[in-house]
Parts: C-alpha cells; sequence; structure tokens
C-alpha cells in the first residue's frame, strides 16, 4: 500500500468517506506525497504531455496574442504578465521569444508565476532564464495593474465535487474504504442550492460537476482585468456547461483507475466555461472558442508551413503531426476550448468567437 492510500485509507476510516473536491486536493497537492508537490510530470518521462510541450507554436502563438491585446489597449507599462500553472516554463519562453521584436512590450512587462511545485518552480526559472520572475503560491497574491495573464490546463486540475441526480434532489459523489481499498459511493439524497438550476435540464442518474475553487479565482481574474485593463487566456479541454463523468486520472500516458494509485497519478476534470465566464463579470468573456480555430485564426498553418521549410525526414514528419495534434478535431482541436476575459468596451480579443450567449448555451442533456 502506498504512503497516500494508506494515509487516505486511515483519514475515511476516521472521520468518513471524503468528497471528490477533498480526494484531489490530497492526491495533487498533499504536502508530502502529492502528485505535483513530488515531481516534474510533464514529458515522455512523465504522465501527459500539454500543447507547449507538442509545439513551439502554441507558445508562439500565445505571446503574439497577449502583445496584440497589450497594443490594441494602448500599450500600457508597466503590466503584470503572469501564467497559472506554468508547467516547465515552456509556453511562457516561446511566448516571450516570439514577443521580444514587439516594441515596448518586454519592456512592459513584468512576470509573475502562479505555481506551487518545488521541482516545477525549477524548471520554469531554467526555462526562462535571465528573466526576474516573482513566483506566487497563489492568484490573490498578483499585484494590481493591467494584468495579462494566461490559464493553459490550469483550471482543470483544480479539485471538483461531483453530483448524482436523483428523484428530486442531489447525491453527492464520495470516496470510502473497505478492506484497504478506495471505493466509491454516494452520499444520502438531499438539495444543494447551488444545483437548483441543473434540476430542469437533467434526469435521474445523470452526473453534474462543480469546480467550486474555479470560481472565485475567476471572480479575482475579471475583477482585476474590469478595473485595471489587460486580458486573460483560458485554454482547457471541456464545453460550455458540465454534464456527465469527466473525472480521469493519467499515468505514464496512459488511462488508468483514479482509485487505485493516489498520489502516483495526475487527475483532471472537464472546465465548464460558462460558470467561469459568469464569475469573471464584470469582465467580458468572449464565447468558449474551439482550440483549432483558435489557433488557425492566429495563423498556426502559416507558421507551420514556414517551419517546416527548414525540416526534413522524421524531424518533418513529427512537426506535421504535431501541428495536426494541436488543431485537428479529432485530436485538440475541438475537445479544447479556448476563452478570453477582457475590460468592458475594449477591442475584441483576436482569433475568439465573440461574446455571446453561447458562453451560457444549450444545457439540454446529451
Amino acid at each position: 500500500m502506498s504512503a497516500l492510500l494508506e494515509t487516505l485509507v486511515a483519514r475515511i476510516t476516521r472521520t468518513g468517506p471524503l468528497s471528490v473536491a477533498e480526494f484531489m486536493t490530497d492526491c495533487l497537492l498533499h504536502p508530502e506525497h502529492g502528485y505535483y508537490t513530488t515531481r516534474d510530470p510533464l514529458g515522455a518521462a512523465g504522465d501527459f504531455t500539454t500543447a507547449p510541450e507538442i509545439s513551439q507554436m502554441f507558445g508562439e502563438l500565445v505571446g503574439l496574442w497577449l502583445a496584440q491585446v497589450w497594443m490594441d489597449q494602448g500599450r500600457p507599462a508597466p503590466v503584470v504578465l503572469a501564467e497559472l500553472g506554468p508547467g516547465r516554463g515552456t509556453l511562457m519562453a516561446d511566448a516571450l521569444r516570439a514577443t521580444r521584436a514587439v516594441p515596448g512590450f518586454h519592456e512592459a512587462a513584468r512576470l509573475h508565476l502562479v505555481e506551487v511545485s518545488p521541482a516545477l518552480r525549477t524548471r520554469q526559472t531554467q526555462a526562462l532564464a535571465g528573466w526576474d520572475i516573482t513566483f506566487h503560491a497563489h492568484l490573490a497574491e498578483l499585484p494590481e495593474g493591467p494584468l495579462f495573464l494566461v490559464a493553459n490546463e490550469f483550471f482543470d486540475a483544480l479539485p471538483i465535487r461531483q453530483f448524482r441526480r436523483g428523484k428530486t434532489g442531489w447525491h453527492e459523489c464520495q470516496i470510502g474504504a473497505v478492506e484497504g481499498r478506495l471505493v466509491w459511493g454516494l452520499g444520502p439524497e438531499t438539495r444543494f442550492e447551488m444545483l437548483d438550476d441543473r434540476l430542469a435540464e437533467t434526469r435521474a442518474g445523470q452526473i453534474v460537476e462543480v469546480n467550486t475553487p474555479a470560481l472565485p479565482l475567476a471572480g479575482d481574474i475579471g475583477t482585476r482585468i474590469a478595473s485595471h485593463g489587460g486580458a486573460a487566456l483560458i485554454i482547457d479541454y471541456g464545453d460550455a456547461v458540465s454534464l456527465g463523468d469527466t473525472v480521469q486520472a493519467l499515468r505514464g500516458h496512459a488511462p488508468v483507475d483514479p482509485l487505485t494509485c493516489p498520489g502516483a497519478a495526475d487527475l483532471t476534470a472537464h472546465v465548464a466555461f460558462a460558470p467561469l465566464a459568469r464569475a469573471a463579470a464584470p469582465a467580458i468573456a468572449s464565447a468558449p472558442t474551439p482550440q483549432g480555430m483558435f489557433l488557425e485564426r492566429l495563423g498556426i498553418t502559416t507558421r507551420a508551413q514556414a517551419l517546416a521549410r527548414s525540416l526534413g525526414g522524421a524531424t518533418l514528419e513529427a512537426h506535421v503531426a504535431a501541428h495536426r495534434r494541436l488543431t485537428h478535431p479529432e485530436e485538440m482541436g475541438t475537445l479544447f476550448k479556448a476563452m478570453a476575459l477582457t475590460p468592458p468596451g475594449a477591442p475584441p480579443p483576436p482569433g475568439l468567437d465573440p461574446a455571446t450567449d453561447a458562453t451560457d448555451e444549450d444545457k439540454t442533456p446529451r
């Protein structure tokens, strides 16, 4: 039995079943045995690969997007250039390299990274050598001022609560313990006020998920941007609303049972963008736009063709595969969405569908 599994079983035996949020929090962030506090999870030797690690084109286009929005808002200076959950620092390194010729952008930028993992902070410092980085454990620690922020595959790792629809209310999904093993279970059927608006659109047995820590974070980001200017670009997999069990665990780039290896696998859940958009008011949220469409509008194919001219053989094949993986509907192109937050009255951000009721679109169960 792993150390964290033993800890969780003892806790459940002592105090009762855990919510999915409590389970995810311990698995990912336990100070001694948590997944993110003990390792670098990315790359071939890790458990998953994010878009910035697939191709430099992703970070380059995100950087140029940030620079364009900064110019559209009158080139304010100084600005807080921030990333939530920056991984190995690859996205920000590519973004800064792509924007070094944008007059005034680097001079205005004060680089802030929100990261809790000591191992990843070390990798980020290496990737961003030459930059003065201020690290933070929480978004709330960011200084005030115009905020230009990126959150790529950040919200999917925040702990969610999961509920199964009953006859008239909801059962919270829980994790219990039997003979030293973790098992799924359900709490008693009750009313959860935050789910009252989901009763009319769901039927008995269906599951909805609520990312409770995401909403105050989105509110903080939206308030900062509405008050001081700037923009946030949120990219993650998910849809407008939550419906169904989306909790997944990855270990060695393959799916595993979330309950079998706590602390040794990455745990995530799909992001519901409409609640984030509502929580971020008074900032204006774009409609969540498929990642492939967003990158194509920013010119990824033109950039891919330019890079391909100097490549050949296996390197060229890998480059073509990376472009496909980022943009094709059968890979990351449709499942992943991009959504921006901007101040009221600011020019619309490039590449994204305009703010409409699409952020709170059809909730008919599918």
